[in-house]
């Protein structure tokens, strides 16, 4: 086309640089490093030849640049051949173009393009997305595993258990992200660098702190079972639930990777995606209430105010996944399992009912032998005047021995001198 009816297209298709335009004749004036130094700044080239065409492509991908090509006729297959994405038209094409292409346009429409680029964004995004639920997962049963062979304790959830989960979360949670539509915006994206790897370290790292509250959760709830003397197999099945629920929400968490996942419209979801939350949620009542199941799977049945405890521990002000740290039994379980410093970590982030649990379980109950007294010490602002002394906790730096009396609920001297 002429350069002047080349810029107006570009103006009305919306392309940024359209001042400037390029002739084949300007580019036939340049060598490879003047066309290189041009290229990018230069949206609009006019009248140019297959060889402009192959120039052109070299040019581009000499800074870098992932470059699609399309061209119908026999002497542009150089450049189809040459491009990263040669495209080649499939009704008017010829067959040396088809050949040296990658793709066709079956129907040699343009909006075809932006269309397959659009879904091949989309597919990308939900592998990321399948990764991204399915190595946090992975790991936090694993390590659940891991931690207790290590500290040698009793297995909070056993091997069928696992086998079970993974068994019923992998064919339908898992193959729920893949049929997820286009997220909004995706089309306005910049393309990621070609060298971009999946597992980028934004994603090992949710790896490791989705792991982490997994297992924290699982241990948790575990422990809060033991001490209220429920049965091993009861403690366990309540630890397997956890696992199921905290997947379910990590689900919907996972499932806008670019924006929040706090809306209604993300929270109400696609039919694949409740499809498979309705499935799992019934073959788990189902193990969990059905005596065949139960005796192959080692379950008992939970009382309903510990399955809803089991769903509630997912509310925290930090989000659904994030939130599983707002629960009492959480902070009860891990500071019990993995000592104070888990219990400082726990005191620093849970709300005023947790702290309180915390309190009640750490402070009143353990030996100093078993819980130090950190935890109880980080809470001394929001402790003062707790019903668990007799007199008004006194204040920083006051000496607490002499003004704060142990009552019948506080057995730990330890934790009351450091008070």
């Amino acid at each position: 086309d002429h350069a002047g009816t080349a810029r107006a297209i570009g103006r009305q298709i919306g392309l940024k640089n359209t001042d400037r335009v390029l002739t084949g004749a300007d580019l036939e004036g340049m060598d490879d490093a003047q066309l290189a130094a041009v290229v990018v700044d230069t949206d609009i080239f006019a009248r140019t030849s297959p060889e402009h065409k192959l120039r052109l492509v070299m040019a581009l991908q000499s800074h870098g640049l992932t470059v699609a090509m399309t061209g119908d006729g026999v002497n542009d297959a150089p450049a189809l051949k040459r491009a990263d994405a040669g495209i080649a038209m499939g009704q008017k094409g010829s067959e040396a173009a088809k050949e040296a292409a990658e793709l066709v346009l079956a129907d040699d429409n343009f909006a075809s393009i932006a269309a397959a680029v659009r879904e091949g964004r989309t597919v990308y995004d939900n592998i990321k997305k399948v990764i991204s639920w399915t190595l946090p997962t992975n790991a936090g049963e694993a390590l659940t595993i891991v931690v207790a062979l290590f500290l040698g304790m009793a297995l909070p959830v056993t091997a069928v258990q696992i086998l079970w989960v993974n068994l019923i979360t992998a064919i339908t949670l898992g193959l729920a992200l893949a049929f997820e539509p286009t997220e909004e915006g995706t089309m306005r994206r910049p393309p990621r660098p070609r060298n971009a790897p999946i597992l980028t370290g934004e994603l090992i790292w949710r790896v490791i702190f989705v792991s982490a509250l997994f297992v924290f959760a699982v241990f948790g709830i575990y422990a809060y079972a033991i001490d209220k003397g429920y049965a091993t197999d009861l403690a366990r099945t309540m630890a397997v639930n956890m696992l199921v629920v905290l997947e379910i929400f990590h689900l919907f968490f996972i499932r806008n990777i670019y924006s929040t996942s706090l809306t209604w419209k993300a929270i109400r979801g696609t039919r694949v995606v409740w499809t498979t939350v309705i499935a799992v949620t019934a073959a788990q009542f189902a193990v969990t209430y059905l005596p065949p199941l139960q005796k192959v799977f080692g379950t008992q049945a939970v009382p309903l105010f510990d399955g809803v405890l089991i769903s509630d521990m997912l509310k925290g002000k930090n989000g659904l996944v994030v939130g599983i740290a707002n629960s009492e039994s959480i902070a009860w379980g891990c500071a019990r399992t993995f000592g104070d410093h888990c219990a400082e970590l726990a005191v620093t982030y849970l709300n005023d009912k947790a702290k309180a649990y915390v309190q009640r379980h750490m402070c009143s109950r353990w030996p100093s032998s078993l819980m130090p007294c950190c935890a109880c010490r980080s809470m001394l602002p929001t402790l003062r005047n707790s019903r668990l002394c007799s007199t008004p906790f006194p204040a920083d730096g006051a000496n607490s021995t002499s003004s704060c009396t142990p009552s019948p609920l506080h057995r730990n001297q330890t934790c009351m001198a450091a008070l």
